[in-house]
């Protein structure tokens, strides 16, 4: 069959046309449009909750639509399934890895489409591990990585489990990649070899669905761009005649002044401090204070100890020396419960494994951690008050979920993110260590989350903020400090900071 014909003459391999897709309570998608030229980088934009996870989960047949047509290669087809979307030569990488913890990468990266020899005679074929090390070997090549196939997936961090699920999704020589936030959790120089192998899929042909966050990463890669609002599209366009502000603009319905509305704050007196911070191989003696309504930035590159500092700080991982003082007293945080007793919360970055519930409500996340607190004396929830928690969270941080019902799991990706920070907030700490807090987060949400971060420090919190987004720790922070390698490099003031400075320390 002849394929049809996009703009300039360019094939379209694929077009969604009038997609509508409902939810309890929710309609996701209301006659939804988009199309995807073959060899072109298409990326899709919008507010977290606006719609473009499950426009994805629909063309890769995890959902089917209530309405609507699916087209590939200009024959209407109904994707019944992700395996079924491999088989018609697309695949996807959500923004939340889909890894088996307890295989290997070698294992997880062919599970389901592994590659067999033949045995002798009439027996039944056997795996081929030598043609699978091999492909895989060559598919880390082109994305610029050495790594250990045979190590288990639980063994390794955020960012090495997304480029393995980069390489299961090349390993099926898919024509149609759909990527969902891959850059989220990846180091600058991932990011760039990510890029370098997207421009050599391209100029094979391979076909991308772009969706991120990061707008800048949008003009660096894209062809065009489509917007989607509260499950309707805005608004398609070629990058080059666009741009950020107007992105911006289409995706919250206003103009979007202020991302990092940081306020001035008389800071206080210290009320925190880690003296010889020490974990075998891991931290290497680190020394830090915070301030009553200081937001102390900790920046450094993946891998360089932050989350792992963080861990110590608040009891998830055990000291081998060093101590922890607040308001000028030595406290001995044993673990997570200790530190909440003393005022500290930590949200972590991989909100699903540490922050979070997902098979739980919203309402049954935010007051977790509070259920003694708001339980009569025979252990009986007061109701009422456990409804008012989550609804005024829900409301803060302006959470897009039906109610205080809905499962976290049905949720989208930032809406998660902001049910983590919530439920810290509902503890009304003292004392935030806030980890990657806008990780997966539109900007709509992450102008509202900086928001409060500010608002907080205002009430005289003392926050440490660690993140890879260094606009975000430029714009936030009131003191950096830098760690490469488990040690503290170095600290910049407010009036110190810049980008340049800040990369001197980390390299």
């Amino acid at each position: 069959m002849e394929t049809q014909s996009g703009k300039n003459g360019t094939d379209l391999i694929l077009q969604m046309e009038d997609i509508t897709m409902t939810f309890p309570g929710v309609k996701a998608l209301s006659g939804m449009s988009i199309d995807l030229r073959r060899g072109e980088v298409h990326a899709i934009c919008g507010e977290n909750g606006a719609g473009k996870s499950t426009l994805m989960k629909l063309i890769t047949g995890v959902y089917q639509p209530d309405s609507g047509t699916i087209r590939l290669n200009g024959e209407i087809i109904t994707v019944k399934d992700p395996n079924h979307a491999y088989a018609k030569g697309i695949a996807i990488i959500f923004q939340e890895t889909s890894l088996f913890p307890d295989l290997t990468i070698l294992e997880n990266i062919f599970m389901g489409h592994e590659l067999m020899r033949p045995l002798l005679g009439f027996l039944a074929p056997v795996l081929d591990y030598r043609a699978m090390r091999a492909k895989a070997a060559g598919i880390f090549e082109r994305l610029g990585m050495e790594i250990d196939l045979e190590v288990r997936v639980s063994a390794l961090g955020v960012a090495t489990k997304q480029m393995v699920e980069i390489a299961k999704a090349l390993s099926f020589d898919s024509r149609i990649l759909i990527l969902d936030e891959p850059t989220a959790a990846l180091t600058s120089k991932e990011v760039d070899t990510l890029f370098e192998t997207i421009g050599k899929l391209k100029a094979h042909g391979v076909s991308m669905l772009y969706i991120s966050h990061r707008l800048d990463e949008i003009f660096l890669i894209a062809d065009r761009v489509t917007v989607i609002r509260d499950g309707e599209h805005v608004s398609s366009e070629d990058v080059a005649k666009v741009t950020k502000e107007q992105l911006v603009s289409w995706m919250v319905g206003r103009t979007l002044n202020n991302l990092y509305p940081k306020s001035d704050v008389a800071i206080g007196e210290v009320i925190f401090e880690g003296r010889g911070i020490r974990q075998e191989g891991i931290l290497d003696g680190i020394d830090l204070t915070l301030r009553k309504g200081e937001i102390l930035g900790i920046s450094g590159l993946a891998g360089a100890g932050r989350t792992e500092l963080a861990l110590a700080l608040c009891g998830l991982t055990r000291l081998d020396s060093g101590e922890i003082l607040i308001d000028g007293k030595r406290v001995r945080i044993r673990d997570y419960r200790d530190a909440m007793a003393n005022g500290m919360v930590y949200i972590s970055e991989d909100r699903q494994k540490y922050g979070l519930v997902v098979p739980m409500s919203v309402q049954e996340n935010i007051t977790f951690s509070l259920l003694m607190r708001i339980s009569s004396a025979l252990g009986i929830i007061d109701a009422k008050k456990d409804r008012e928690i989550g609804r005024k969270y829900i409301d803060d941080l302006s959470i897009k979920a039906p109610g205080g019902e809905s499962l976290v799991n049905n949720l989208s990706g930032g809406n998660q993110q902001k049910v983590s920070v919530a439920k810290a907030l509902a503890t009304e700490p003292r004392i935030l260590i806030l980890d990657e807090p806008t990780r997966g987060v539109d900007v709509g949400a992450k102008s509202e989350i900086h928001r409060i971060i500010s608002d907080l420090a205002r009430a005289g919190k003392g926050i440490i903020m660690i993140s890879s987004d260094l606009p975000e720790i430029l714009g936030m922070s009131d003191r950096v400090l830098v760690i490469k390698g488990g040690q503290k490099k170095g600290e910049l003031s407010r009036s110190e900071l810049s980008q340049e400075k800040i990369l001197q320390m980390a390299l």
